[in-house]
């Protein structure tokens, strides 16, 4: 049954750099850019999104100690694509290319994008 979700979740029409809008939660009706999609986990992390305070000691990386901010990741089942068209919130979709490429489009105003 595991491997059924993972395998549904590599699918995900989500990449990095994509602008996505959350559509439930703590941050609904925030927009960012994707920083990093993992699909093993069924995550992203968007930008300035899901903020965290972490306590951290001072180290090697970390020369500075005390409470650092940063982003959590989010479930992708809680954002969606933005179309760069209408600027909502669209559902993906994927279609060939007269080249034999694939491309994704959005749903809502059919422009393939890329």
């Amino acid at each position: 049954m595991v491997g059924v979700v993972v395998q549904a979740l590599r699918k995900s029409r989500i990449r990095k750099g994509d602008t996505v809008v959350v559509i439930t939660g703590r941050e609904r009706g925030k927009s960012g850019k994707v920083l990093s999609v993992d699909l093993t986990a069924g995550k992203v992390i968007v930008e300035k999104l899901n903020i965290i305070k972490r306590h951290t000691k001072p180290n090697q990386k970390v020369k500075q100690g005390g409470i650092l901010e940063r982003e959590a990741p989010l479930a992708i089942s809680n954002v969606m694509y933005v179309c760069p068209v209408t600027q909502k919130p669209t559902r993906v979709g994927i279609r060939r290319l007269e080249d034999g490429r694939r491309a994704r489009f959005s749903k809502k105003s059919n422009e393939t994008f890329e």
